[in-house]
């Protein structure tokens, strides 16, 4: 999964409109227009899809780690309203996404920060995707990068959380891949 197919199923799952994604781009400290939003939102080009099947395919904008984090800090600002740093704080938070093997890890914790989830709520919406896994391997994931009983979190877990996060937020039964 890349960064452009995270926004695309977040976007999905949380039902957020366009102007909404302006918005908390905005309170992650992006400035983006609702076109460049739109682009953000397009599948990355599939080579099969212009060479085989000869399709024309709008290019998307690619969002690295650092724009995906923002909006991610942006829609803790936009879910729980902004929080006063302590003195000697910074003003805005530090980025975590240092490279692309922390990317699942760091949109579970902040995910559980803008949507106050507690523990058992993450596993009930991971097992409505038809994932079951214990507290001790959530709180693993949880850890920082470095820690002995860190855990990397792999796509399944992260595809499989927006998907029942989706189910969940818009009641549904089932959602395609």
């Amino acid at each position: 999964m890349d960064n452009n197919d995270i926004l695309i199923r977040l976007r999905y799952a949380l039902d957020i409109k366009d102007t909404d994604m302006v918005e908390i781009f905005k309170l992650g400290g992006i400035q983006v227009t609702g076109e460049q939003v739109k682009k953000l939102l397009l599948k990355s080009r599939d080579m099969y899809d212009v060479v085989v099947l000869n399709k024309n395919v709008e290019e998307n904008t690619p969002c690295d780690n650092y724009t995906l984090e923002s909006f991610l800090n942006g829609l803790i600002i936009f879910k729980r309203g902004k929080q006063e740093p302590k003195p000697g704080q910074s003003e805005s938070p530090a980025h975590l996404m240092t490279n692309d093997k922390s990317v699942n890890n760091i949109l579970l914790k902040k995910l559980k920060i803008a949507l106050s989830l507690t523990s058992e709520e993450m596993l009930e919406i991971l097992a409505e995707a038809g994932v079951v896994i214990s507290k001790g391997e959530l709180s693993a994931v949880f850890r920082k990068e470095g820690h002995k009983n860190y855990k990397p979190c792999g796509d399944r877990y992260a595809r499989n959380f927006l998907k029942g996060l989706a189910i969940r937020n818009r009641g549904l039964n089932k959602i395609e891949e």
